[in-house]
């Protein structure tokens, strides 16, 4: 029963879960997953208008807002969840974990695909936007804030403004471990920085020189 499997999902990917009582009235993102299994049905017979409102609800209950057009797969978990946006086109793979802030958003007003694919087992930090009609793949991890304009390959984690790869995915064993990447923009910080300091030393060098 996928109400079922649902609950087991929370205790798998949210080491607060308590209990299963706990689970099925107080986790937000659980219940906009419910709302949304009904919408997308409406969405798929035709009745858009119902579909929406039961969309509409949804946000006001629990403030995600996925549109019924959304295609979500299997033990799909959002956690926390307030703010969470997923568009029309966006399609969820299996095992997806999202917090909360993330942004599935378009980039086209054309009546096409213009959301993003997520990859299954992918995990999408806090406040991170993802945009277009691009590929997240299998076991890629996004970082918290990060803006990812470009598909991104299996097993491969991106983070910053936009988004660069680092090495490692999302494996079942380090899941969160968002900070474990290579900081490449604080060398590059740190190189401005020295590239600085050596021009600010040469110009005195060049001012104390005597003129004859």
């Amino acid at each position: 029963m996928r109400i079922v499997e649902d609950l087991k999902t929370v205790f798998s990917k949210d080491p607060a879960a308590r209990s299963f009582i706990e689970a099925f009235f107080c986790y937000p993102g659980v219940h906009a997953i419910w709302l949304h299994r009904a919408a997308h049905k409406l969405w798929e017979w035709g009745f858009c208008f119902f579909a929406r409102f039961i969309s509409h609800i949804s946000r006001g209950i629990t403030g995600i807002e996925i549109h019924p057009g959304a295609k979500i797969g299997r033990r799909f978990f959002i956690d926390h969840g307030m703010g969470v946006v997923i568009g029309e086109t966006a399609e969820i793979g299996d095992d997806v974990l999202i917090y909360q802030g993330v942004v599935l958003g378009g980039t086209s007003f054309e009546k096409k695909k213009r959301h993003p694919t997520i990859g299954d087992g992918a995990v999408i930090g806090a406040g991170s936007i993802v945009l277009g009609a691009i590929n997240i793949g299998a076991h890629a991890r996004i970082g918290a804030g990060s803006v990812v304009l470009k598909n991104v390959p299996s097993n491969t984690t991106v983070f910053g403004v936009p988004a660069r790869a680092s090495r490692g995915g999302a494996s079942d064993e380090s899941q969160l471990d968002h900070y474990k990447v290579h900081d490449f923009y604080g060398e590059e910080i740190q190189r401005i920085k020295k590239e600085i300091s050596e021009l600010k030393a040469e110009a005195r060098k060049k001012c104390d020189t005597p003129k004859i």
